[in-house]
């Protein structure tokens, strides 16, 4: 059985789109209906944007939320993809919303609209330079809370943002905090490096973000999604459409647990994930997870004809 996944923020890269806009229309259209929902020119800065341009927040995930779905449509009306080979559908993250469109739960227009304003409060709830996201490479999530439960946080927040896959787990908090944890986990002979974010997400810290999104969240339409839903706050399917709204407001001051919904899935008979969107970065999460299972990524069109 297959899985679509949809990628998070950190895949995005210039001109990611640019080989499927040049080619099919229903790409064209979806970026017009994205520009004309922000009321600017995304679709200018996806396609010939700089990294610096798509490396702030409030562009970075409607940047990748357009791509992600322009692809899918791709391959869905141009390639006459069977969804019903499809038994899950999942996004990291920001991937969420994208696999929210992709099963009809979402219309376009609210996504994008959803994730630039997600991504304006998730970039406000913090002063910049004070909160910070560290890579832990190497431990289990068992062997990384023995660390964090031995680390006395005189003050500030440290917390596990992603549970991407055994032997990377990100933490998230006070910059402070971090410094000092990373310290500590040196000593330890134990590797972590700090990633190039602008805010510390996935961490209570996030909090103030996610009470601001939740009045945008009630007053956006919500259908039951057509494909199953594994979400990233319970890493279980969605049961009803009314879960969503919560789902999606907790999942901003929420860990990502990535690996466990990889592996709800492939205990429930997947063993082929599909990644459409761009960068390659769920695809290596998963084998990471489970070195037995089929991964393909939909970056380019020969990928997508390969697929077939």
């Amino acid at each position: 059985m297959k899985a679509i996944i949809f990628p998070g923020q950190g895949s995005q890269k210039a001109g990611m789109a640019s080989e499927f806009e040049s080619n099919f229309k229903i790409v064209r259209d979806v970026f017009e209906r994205v520009d004309e929902a922000l009321k600017f020119g995304l679709s200018k800065i996806i396609l010939s944007g700089s990294d610096e341009e798509l490396k702030k927040t409030e562009i970075t995930q409607p940047s990748i939320l357009a791509t992600s779905f322009a692809i899918f449509s791709v391959l869905k009306q141009e390639f006459n993809f069977d969804l019903s080979k499809i038994k899950f559908i999942a996004g990291h993250s920001l991937g969420e919303y994208s696999a929210l469109v992709a099963s009809g739960s979402l219309s376009l227009e609210n996504a994008v609209t959803l994730v630039h304003e997600r991504g304006k409060q998730m970039q406000a709830a913090v002063p910049e330079g004070q909160g910070a996201m560290l890579a832990v490479m190497g431990l289990d999530i068992k062997e990384l809370n023995f660390y964090l439960n031995k680390f006395e946080k005189k003050t500030g927040i440290c917390e596990i943002a992603n549970d991407n896959s055994p032997g990377q787990i990100i933490l998230s908090g006070s910059k402070e905090t971090l410094i000092n944890f990373s310290n500590i986990l040196k000593t330890e002979k134990k590797r972590s490096i700090f990633l190039p974010v602008s805010a510390p997400f996935h961490c209570s810290l996030m909090k103030s973000a996610a009470e601001n999104m939740k009045l945008f969240l009630q007053k956006t339409d919500f259908k039951d999604p057509s494909l199953q839903l594994v979400s990233n706050v319970t890493a279980l399917p969605v049961e009803k459409d009314g879960d969503i709204k919560d789902l999606l407001y907790k999942q901003i001051f929420s860990q990502v647990r990535w690996r466990e919904t990889v592996e709800y899935m492939i205990k429930n008979d997947i063993n082929d994930f599909i990644e459409i969107g761009p960068g390659k970065v769920l695809s290596g999460l998963v084998k990471r997870t489970n070195d037995k299972v089929l991964t393909r990524s939909l970056t380019k069109i020969d990928d997508i004809k390969n697929l077939q």
